[in-house]
């Protein structure tokens, strides 16, 4: 059974995406400090975690990056604001997804259900038919989910990772933002779009975009992006 850490400091709203979550067929445990949040996904192993990101004893925001930086599972932002900004800013953190309150019990439990699904099968890979490959001076290791900018090593996000993924599969196709939240998120579109530009954004930058004549990832204005040809595998 997966379990999902559920941190928000309105205990009632917790109670209520446990009984959700635990009609699911999940697993649940519940945090209403940051304090108290760190120290269990810290110390308990959860598939997923749904974190507030307005809290009493620190913000939420650190609270995300603190948890993003030690470890790589499903991580749902929730909030009160549906203002852009503030998205963005949940996204740039380490968010995988942003949930605006209120939400109702069908769309929780489907977000949650896709971030897992999508998780799980981006883990279990199969070791004969994954092989490294390279485009330009980024090489991808799928299998063990590595990526290299020429020598050095960077760190994606679960999320980073399967995007790279999806548009290296389909190269010099354009794909719409509609279609990569389709793909990558399991999901119709709710809401804007920020979740995919965000995250693309965050790609570029890590991948060096700013330093190459010829771009790895272009935006085809109207329409969506646009990923260069492969150049080879290992």
């Amino acid at each position: 059974m997966k379990k999902i850490l559920i941190i928000d400091h309105e205990p009632e709203a917790a109670s209520l995406q446990e009984d959700y979550l635990r009609l699911a067929g999940y697993e649940t445990s519940q945090a209403t400090t940051a304090e108290e949040g760190l120290y269990q996904a810290f110390t308990q192993n959860f598939d997923l975690i749904l974190l507030d990101l307005f809290l009493p004893d620190l913000e939420g925001l650190e609270v995300l990056k603190r948890i993003r930086k030690e470890m790589d599972i499903p991580l749902l932002a929730i909030s009160a604001s549906s203002e852009s900004i503030d998205i963005i800013r949940g996204l740039d953190a380490g968010a995988d997804d942003y949930i605006v309150k209120p939400f109702c019990s069908s769309e929780l439990a489907a977000r949650v259900k896709a971030h897992l699904n999508r998780y799980q099968r981006l883990t279990a890979v199969d070791k004969k038919e994954i092989k490294p490959f390279w485009v330009q001076d980024v090489k991808i290791d799928p299998l063990y989910r590595k990526v290299w900018v020429k020598k050095d090593e960077i760190t994606l996000t679960d999320m980073e990772l399967r995007l790279l993924l999806y548009l290296a599969e389909h190269p010099n196709r354009v794909l719409s933002k509609k279609e990569l939240y389709r793909q990558i998120w399991q999901m119709e579109e709710i809401g804007d779009l920020d979740t995919v530009r965000v995250h693309i954004r965050k790609l570029r930058s890590k991948l060096k975009e700013k330093e190459r004549k010829e771009k790895l990832i272009e935006t085809i204005w109207g329409a969506g992006y646009r990923f260069n040809s492969l150049s080879g595998t290992e």
